[in-house]
């Protein structure tokens, strides 16, 4: 049995991770204009990161779990 990978999660990932990268080059272009909104966007930038984080562990558990459960069928079988 192959193990199904939730590329929902990855995608939502990939794409917080590009809104987290276009806030940080925002932050670096605004620092020395504007240093509280380059702070906002930094902020902003940072729970991007987290979220995109907690998809990738979840999709990484999900995997694992898949992975153990392979192995004790495969015990069970012998």
């Amino acid at each position: 049995m192959p193990s199904q990978i939730n590329t929902d999660s990855l995608k939502k990932a990939e794409v917080s991770t590009e809104l987290a990268k276009t806030m940080i080059n925002q932050a670096i272009q605004q620092s020395a204009a504007n240093p509280q909104l380059a702070e906002e966007a930094l902020k902003q930038a940072s729970q991007e990161i987290a979220q995109a984080q907690t998809m990738v562990s979840q999709v990484q558990s999900t995997i694992q779990t898949q992975q153990q459960q392979q192995q004790q069928q495969q015990q069970q079988s012998k």
